[in-house]
């Protein structure tokens, strides 16, 4: 995932005001456990391989990210994405 630092960084730089969950996709437990603690990534994690989450809010592959906004709006975010990008949604 060549985004994963990037997500890491908006982590570290917006904690405090938004919340950043990972969804692991595809693999197994032991993948991307592995690839967690290798990207040494600090936020929450969690395992969609039924595709329930992805589906819900219609992503079609990885890379991806979802923006859920107060309002419960939400803005589907396609491909790789640098963290400057994310800032000037928020």
């Amino acid at each position: 995932m060549r985004e994963a630092p990037s997500v890491e960084e908006a982590s570290q730089r917006w904690g405090d005001s938004i919340e950043i969950i990972g969804v692991a996709w595809s693999g197994d437990q032991a993948t991307y456990s592995a690839f967690i603690a290798d990207g040494g990534l600090t936020f929450p994690n969690i395992d969609d391989t039924s595709g329930t989450i992805y589906e819900r809010f219609g992503v079609p592959y990885q890379p991806a990210a979802v923006l859920i906004r107060p309002d419960g709006s939400t803005e589907l975010i396609r491909g790789v994405f640098e963290a400057d990008q994310l800032q000037a949604l928020l």
